[in-house]
């Protein structure tokens, strides 16, 4: 969805010259990788979290014992 303020942005991005284009576009690449790798790291920081957590390891073991009669149906890994 296109907001206004998304609009006004992009008439005023096409006032400016070529170079100062290529130059803002550069500068706000940058500031979009810099906040997603912030998200990774975040989300491995709880992921990592996770795996450490006493409560998550007893639900995966009750999962794993639940599920273990399964293995045999032609579905492991190979």
């Amino acid at each position: 969805m296109v907001t206004s303020a998304a609009i006004e942005i992009e008439k005023e991005f096409g006032r400016l010259f070529p170079e100062a284009q290529l130059n803002l576009l550069e500068r706000l690449v940058h500031r979009v990788r810099l906040a997603v790798a912030g998200r990774q790291e975040a989300w491995e920081a709880e992921l990592s979290a996770m795996a450490t957590d006493e409560e998550v390891q007893r639900e995966l073991h009750e999962i794993n014992v639940e599920f273990h009669p399964a293995e045999a149906d032609g579905l492991e890994r190979r």
